[in-house]
């Protein structure tokens, strides 16, 4: 088969899938509503149905066609493109039944819009965790150690100009580096045939989802700050979700911290001392899931790190770690504005300290408030090693040059996950 006969084959083979997921989001609300209404409600609002289904399924077939042209990249950014691609689509679609005029389901629409984000969000990440990919190496390129390092990747090296690249879905190269001029004659060449040609440095940040900074420069939008376009929105709707979700959750917070106190002596909330926005330490509250120690038995950065298998842990503690609902009152630190839903982990302020002498631009993971759940939780876990703390450093950097909706979506997903496998607890 040649480049450009297997180059469209690989195309409508995803945008089937692509468009079977976008049917699938565009028929649930009709059918919910079959289900869960009566039949002459049903018969009535069969226009208004009819309508939202086939005019959802319009705009997810735009939306597919927007994230594919502009979320290029490979593994955790194909993803940015979801919330973007389909608020555009469903924004046109519903400036279009305004001027015609036409009846239609205000649910339905609402409901194929969120399905259709749930499911490309689920499928994306899916693809991001189990698609292995066949990516070309140039042999003149720089980094092919580092890349090859990257075991979800199957890498191809392309030792000549006239390698054919039929297995490819990409390429990467070192788009800084001068190559020589057959080769960026070939490069061209796999571009016009709608192979994607990655900047190598780029793709690897796409793929592991982290940043291994070199210079405080690189981190984000020529401006070291995150955008306080969304950091202030994100603040405001981090109180109102905590506010709700407390009083919601009050009955459960309160038998779990009645079984703490049950199952070993010792009060029933944890409180610790740690560097949260901006430097500023605060006390964060968590369930109590350790024994009790005598004063002096470790030191204190000791005492602050949780390693594998450690047997402070009680029994009930380990269930605790496993479901995160130990750090359901943390809560109320986000209620008080010193923490977020979503973001970096805030660590003990003894072991902040050592980790700042240890690793350089620690510091800058301070730039966004603290979370109960973040980025390198749910794609590292727990760490404690100074080694550890530099590669769980890099997903916190991620996370930073990447600060937006599109990542804590993502990352809401992920944590329901987390909670139901119990990854990355100690």
């Amino acid at each position: 088969m040649s480049d450009d006969l297997l180059s469209q084959h690989r195309y409508w083979y995803r945008l089937r899938w692509q468009m079977l997921w976008g049917l699938v989001a565009a028929a649930i609300p009709p059918l919910l509503r079959v289900m869960f209404v009566s039949h002459a409600e049903a018969e009535q609002g069969l226009v208004a149905s009819a309508n939202a289904f086939w005019g959802g399924l319009a705009a997810i077939v735009l939306g597919i066609v927007l994230i594919r042209n502009v979320g290029r990249y490979p593994g955790v950014e194909r993803a940015a493109a979801i919330i973007p691609g389909f608020s555009a689509s469903f924004g046109v679609l519903i400036v279009a039944l305004l001027m015609l005029r036409l009846e239609y389901s205000r649910w339905g629409l609402a409901g194929a819009y969120v399905g259709a984000i749930v499911i490309f969000y689920i499928g994306y990440a899916r693809f991001f965790g189990r698609r292995r990919l066949t990516i070309g190496i140039l042999p003149v390129h720089g980094e092919v150690d580092r890349l090859r390092a990257i075991e979800s990747v199957q890498w191809q090296t392309l030792n000549d100009v006239r390698d054919s690249i039929e297995g490819v879905d990409a390429i990467a190269v070192d788009l800084r580096r001068d190559l020589p001029i057959e080769w960026e004659r070939r490069i061209a060449d796999i571009a016009l045939l709608g192979v994607p040609v990655y900047h190598s440095k780029h793709l690897v940040e796409s793929l592991t989802g982290r940043v291994e900074l070199e210079h405080l420069s690189e981190t984000s939008y020529g401006t070291l700050s995150p955008p306080n376009t969304y950091m202030l929105p994100k603040h405001l709707l981090d109180g109102v979700t905590a506010a709700i979700a407390l009083v919601l959750l009050s009955p459960l917070l309160l038998v779990v911290a009645l079984l703490v106190r049950l199952d070993s002596p010792g009060p029933a909330i944890f409180r610790q001392r740690r560097i949260g926005f901006r430097g500023v330490p605060f006390v964060v509250f968590k369930f109590r899931t350790m024994r009790l120690e005598a004063p002096g038995q470790r030191d204190s950065r000791d005492r602050a790190i949780t390693r594998q298998n450690d047997d402070r842990v009680t029994r009930l503690g380990r269930i605790l770690r496993k479901s995160r609902v130990d750090e359901l009152p943390q809560l109320l630190n986000v209620l008080k504005g010193q923490m977020s839903l979503i973001g970096p982990r805030p660590e003990a302020a003894v072991l902040s300290s050592w980790y700042e002498a240890e690793i350089p631009f620690y510091r800058y993971r301070h730039v966004v408030r603290p979370g109960i759940t973040g980025w390198a939780q749910v794609m590292q876990g727990h760490v404690a090693d100074v080694e550890e703390v530099r590669s769980k450093l890099y997903y916190d950097f991620y996370y930073i040059k990447n600060f937006s909706l599109w990542i804590d979506s993502l990352i809401v997903l992920r944590t329901l996950a987390t909670m139901m496998t119990g990854f990355g607890a100690r």
